[in-house]
């Protein structure tokens, strides 16, 4: 059977890495005789030119009709006067509502070769795996706005969880951790807020059902402190979604460069894959950007939504063998060697592929 994937390119950088990653998809296709067929749509700032919003219904029943959804990045200096429901971000948060996307994986792995361009010394071996709720706290809470009242404006956002919504993604990632070291890490900031209390309780008592993995609970500002001192102690870490937010794009750091980093946001019926770097429109059209992450999303999908794990092996392995043969786009490039073009990582990186294939 046949998979049909959706492709929104998003804005900015988003078109030149989202084509990389469709590349590297083909090139799996003719190895492992996946049949693929691509259609795409718009969401974010391309699709606030063409149809004045972020998330045409278009794009929405396209994502529903199809296997999984390749997305590069929304967002620009072009839009951000625009009211906030309007934004090119309203789209995807919209979608991820739409497909209630609750669980969000966003795996921090090292390459040795890059260990030297972290700042942060003796890496090798970092693997952790974020595992961020993506449907609810301080994005989609209500009441939030800006409001006057005794002629002040003031603004409002709320925190905001349900049991349910807590317990679901809670087994998500006790599950995915028995698959791992058997360790998993609930970051919370129980000690001053409700919301957070209430995500430890509901925590610890899934973890009655998993007595067989090790569970660990860090206030956020700590987590934050101890991501950088001790990484390797890590392995499955599960948050909400604004501390998610954070936290993972702080591990950006670990491994040289937010241009390195994959996710997967994942539903009960519906899968999204994106690299959770933005759309950097500062670069973009200038072909440097680094479109691994994109590339390594794809590799998460391959996993998640085709049940295929050697192909993303593969996928993991050919971008380990391109930057073994000393092609590195500016972010990752280490002092004294030449950066490469997207293209140029693209073409080694599909290069490595056939090769092993």
């Amino acid at each position: 059977m046949g998979f049909k994937v959706a492709i929104l390119e998003g804005d900015g950088i988003g078109p030149e890495v989202v084509n990389c990653a469709r590349k590297v998809l083909e090139a799996i296709s003719k190895i492992f005789n996946i049949e693929l067929s691509f259609e795409y749509g718009l969401i974010g700032g391309a699709a606030i030119d063409k149809f004045s919003k972020p998330l045409p219904e278009e794009t929405l029943s396209l994502c529903k009709e199809s296997s999984a959804i390749l997305l590069g990045a929304v967002g620009g200096p072009k839009w951000d006067s625009l009211p906030t429901n309007m934004r090119p971000e309203a789209g995807l948060l919209a979608l991820r509502k739409e497909l209630d996307l609750y669980a969000n994986l966003r795996p921090v792995k090292v390459f040795s070769e890059l260990s030297d361009s972290s700042p942060i010394k003796n890496i090798d071996g970092v693997d952790i795996l974020i595992i961020r709720e993506l449907t609810g706290d301080a994005y989609f809470g209500e009441p939030r706005g800006i409001f006057e009242k005794d002629g002040e404006l003031f603004g409002v956002n709320t925190m905001q969880y349900s049991q349910s919504q807590i317990k679901r993604v809670a087994k998500f990632a006790f599950e995915v951790a028995k698959s791992r070291k058997k360790k998993l890490t609930s970051v919370d900031k129980a000690n001053v807020l409700e919301v957070s209390a209430l995500w430890r309780k509901v925590v610890s008592e899934v973890a009655k059902d998993y007595p067989e993995i090790e569970l660990e609970h860090l206030y956020v500002d700590n987590c934050a402190i101890q991501l950088i001192k001790r990484p390797k102690s890590f392995d499955v870490l599960l948050t909400g979604n604004i501390f998610g937010d954070i936290l993972s794009d702080e591990a950006g750091a670990l491994s040289a460069s937010l241009g390195m980093l994959p996710s997967a946001s994942i539903g009960s019926s519906y899968a999204l894959y994106e690299p959770i770097h933005g759309s950097a429109p500062d670069i973009a059209g200038k072909g440097v950007a680094n479109p691994i992450a994109t590339v390594l999303s794809v590799g998460m999908m391959l996993e998640y939504s085709f049940k295929n794990k050697k192909a993303a092996k593969l996928v993991e392995e050919a971008v380990s063998k391109a930057l073994k043969a000393g092609v590195f786009t500016p972010d990752i490039c280490p002092e004294g060697k030449k950066p490469s073009t997207t293209d140029e990582m693209c073409n080694a990186i599909i290069k490595a592929l056939e090769e092993g294939g």
